[in-house]
């Protein structure tokens, strides 16, 4: 790969010192396996545990930016990405701080860009696909809707040995180039933790521009887990809708963004739907008869 390519890593981290730095570590490697200019910018947002220290002392060529805590996954990338695009680059390489790559991960996605460029003949947004590290899994990539009447019900896409078209994307590992940004812009600051990657993805189509996910892993990622996750059918309802309005969770604010701006005239019901299907489901799980058949099937 030739070596006057440059590319911007923008992540954000919040008390994971240990896998930031492993990240990081990995992402150098892989960079220069690929013979090509690495810098970073890293927000640290609000982290406790001596993140922002460690990495200033380990590694010179990543800017570091601190903050109070308040910006979470999307806030946090859109400060680092905003940073990043100002310095003299051709790639912003989103990478989450749990996303550890394999030595090829960046000859993979620069290889990808370079062959579909030139089929589409236009810059593409290129995706990294990652697996979990015990069961060699597939846990984050590219999104397809799975219907025209289901538009914010994605399903994963990716393939071991080709290049693959999708809608919209999981932002663990994401290859963004300047020329791109400079049309699409920056992810939207109004989304508070997720959806921000979602929308990215579908605005870059709608922008006229391809994503696609390259072929193959990149690196390891291990899903997030529901337990505990306003998606946890165990929990009270009372818990579940507390954690459903939280930032991790579908904020309102966040939610009613994503399908105002892509959900056409029908937005208004995929807005609420998710909302009405907790309701529903945790109003029949209180039930006194579901309660009775659960302690029956139990015995």
């Amino acid at each position: 790969m030739a070596s006057n390519i440059k590319i911007t890593a923008a992540l954000t981290c919040f008390n994971r010192k240990d896998s930031t730095l492993q990240c990081l570590q990995l992402l150098k490697t892989a960079a220069d396996k690929a013979n090509v200019a690495l810098t970073a910018v890293l927000v640290d947002d609000g982290s406790t545990d001596g993140t922002a220290e460690a990495v200033l002392a380990a590694y010179d060529w990543v800017k570091v930016e601190r903050s109070d805590g308040t910006l979470f996954w999307n806030r946090g990338m859109h400060r680092a990405i905003e940073i990043a695009r100002k310095t003299p680059t051709d790639f912003i390489l989103w990478i989450n701080d749990d996303t550890h790559l394999l030595p090829d991960a960046i000859l993979k996605l620069l290889s990808t860009y370079t062959d579909y460029s030139r089929l589409t003949a236009k810059p593409v947004v290129v995706v990294g696909a990652t697996a979990d590290r015990e069961t060699g899994t597939l846990t984050y990539s590219g999104q397809v809707a799975v219907s025209k009447s289901r538009p914010f019900t994605f399903r994963r896409v990716w393939s071991e040995t080709e290049a693959v078209e999708c809608d919209a994307m999981n932002g663990n590992l994401v290859l963004v180039p300047q020329a791109i940004l400079a049309v699409v812009g920056n992810l939207d600051p109004v989304f508070e933790h997720a959806m921000g990657d979602i929308d990215y993805g579908l605005r870059a189509r709608k922008a006229g521009f391809s994503v696609v996910v390259a072929p193959g892993f990149v690196g390891h990622c291990s899903n997030n887990p529901v337990a505990g996750t306003y998606n946890d059918a165990s929990l009270p309802l009372k818990v579940r809708w507390k954690k459903m309005l939280s930032k991790k969770g579908l904020p309102v604010k966040s939610w009613k963004q994503l399908t105002y701006k892509h959900g056409g005239a029908f937005w208004p019901l995929y807005f609420a739907w998710p909302y009405v299907r907790v309701l529903i489901s945790g109003v029949i799980a209180s039930l006194p008869f579901v309660a009775r058949s659960k302690s029956a099937s139990k015995g």
